[in-house]
């Protein structure tokens, strides 16, 4: 079974968010792939995902609510086949504490290396319907190129 790590920096709204609609897609496809996320920061460990991503992500029949916040682990460089960050910045992170399967999600899905946004720098509740869409728009994309579906 492959296996993908979401991440982001808090784990409360992106990586989240990626995690569900990339378990929604897994579950409709009948794919068999052990996902998660997590933050590169421990600012929100054991927090649920915030309410505007588990809003969003309601409206579009995912359930992200039960998720835990938590940090990135050493062991996940083990765990799992494809480390997948949100934007540059965590990408450089990843690689700099030695992490070698980082993938970049807006290389996918024409968005040519572009970063998920952080919703909470677009006014209400804007940045979270584009940060959806583009996730799945990437996820769907990603999930094909790597041949995970």
């Amino acid at each position: 079974m492959k296996s993908i790590l979401f991440i982001c920096l808090g784990n409360i709204c992106r990586s989240p968010l990626a995690d569900g609609i990339a378990n929604k897609i897994a579950r409709d496809k009948n794919l068999s792939l052990y996902i998660d996320s997590a933050g590169t920061s421990e600012w929100h460990i054991g927090e649920a995902p915030c309410e505007n991503s588990i809003k969003i992500a309601k409206q579009h029949q995912i359930d992200i609510s039960q998720l835990k916040a938590r940090t990135l682990h050493r062991e996940d460089a083990k765990t799992f086949d494809y480390i997948v960050a949100m934007d540059k910045q965590n990408a450089k992170d990843l690689q700099n504490l030695g992490y070698e399967n980082v993938y970049l999600i807006g290389d996918y899905g024409n968005y040519q290396g572009a970063d998920v946004p952080d919703p909470y720098f677009f006014p209400g509740f804007e940045g979270f319907e584009k940060v959806y869409t583009m996730l799945d728009n990437v996820i769907k994309d990603f999930l094909e190129k790597e041949n995970l579906c």
